[in-house]
């Protein structure tokens, strides 16, 4: 099974009224106020896994800055994956901030059959994971045995629209006060993987993945290598950050980084995934 982690959809009066919501929330203004930033829906995602015979995906939406509209894109991600037959898997987002409502969302979420949260960006939501809102993620995440995919920026490089969202130190402190749950960092955790030639940070490591989302965008070929010989391939998740990176492009690319390596390709573009989300398993939840 190839399993797509990490891909972003929008239900369509977001794309028809994308100034009206350009206007409410300065971080998606940053990312969508350009006519080329691409906003998909459900069914253009449908189709595009088809073509790059991707199996199921994760579908994301985005970390608004209110709750509302965290709520109303959470009904749309759960009523796609509802009509998909399995294909789709939600991951639903909510603003800490919000406290009570931010804890109900969650739990409505579940119910209609979230398996994570995210893509969170705290940063971009005006919240700080060291304050009450990461204990919040942290709890759900153990009660509800739900994921947490963090948008994690590097510390160097270039500037790009969307790229403050949690710092690789922000994350890293996260991650290593809450050990029991299951984090992934997108964007191959802003390179925190480079770190792990340090002790504490691999161990503090143990239950992170980290996924391959706009990969061509950040990181040169020979990261798809280096990565899996630091940390092991087995914690490594293809994702493709669709639509702004086509899935046949990102599958390839992998393909490509892995060529000798048929066991870690196998694991990253699907098995590891299924492990995490328990795909093909009888499961009470």
């Amino acid at each position: 099974m190839v399993v797509d982690f990490h891909t972003h959809i929008f239900p369509s009066q977001m794309r028809e009224r994308r100034e009206d919501y350009l206007r409410r929330d300065s971080a998606f203004a940053e990312m969508y106020s350009s006519p080329k930033a691409q906003i998909a829906t459900a069914e253009e995602l449908l189709a595009s896994m088809e073509r790059a015979e991707v199996d199921t995906s994760v579908i994301l939406g985005f970390a608004w800055s209110e709750q509302e509209l965290c709520r109303e894109h959470n009904e749309y991600l759960l009523e796609a994956a509802a009509r998909s037959g399995g294909r789709l898997i939600p991951f639903c987002v909510i603003q800490p901030r919000a406290g009570d409502d931010a804890l109900a969302e969650i739990e409505r979420c579940v119910r209609g059959g979230a398996r994570g949260l995210g893509e969170l960006r705290p940063e971009s939501q005006g919240y700080s994971l060291d304050q009450g809102a990461g204990d919040i993620l942290a709890g759900a995440a153990l009660r509800h045995d739900l994921a947490l995919l963090f948008h994690v920026s590097e510390p160097v490089g270039h500037a790009y629209p969307g790229k403050s969202g949690l710092g690789l130190a922000a994350f890293y402190q996260f991650v290593s006060c809450h050990q029991g749950l299951t984090a992934v960092g997108a964007h191959w955790a802003g390179g925190l993987p480079f770190y792990t030639l340090m002790p504490e940070v691999r161990e503090a490591l143990a239950n992170v993945y980290i996924d391959t989302a706009a990969t061509p965008f950040l990181y040169s070929p020979a990261v798809y290598r280096q990565v899996a010989e630091l940390v092991g391939a087995e914690r490594i998740l293809f994702g493709s950050d669709y639509p702004l990176i086509s899935q046949r492009r990102q599958r390839q690319a992998i393909e490509d980084g892995l060529r000798d390596d048929e066991d870690g390709k196998r694991l990253v573009l699907g098995e590891n995934a299924c492990r995490l989300l328990r795909l093909g398993h009888d499961e009470k939840r």
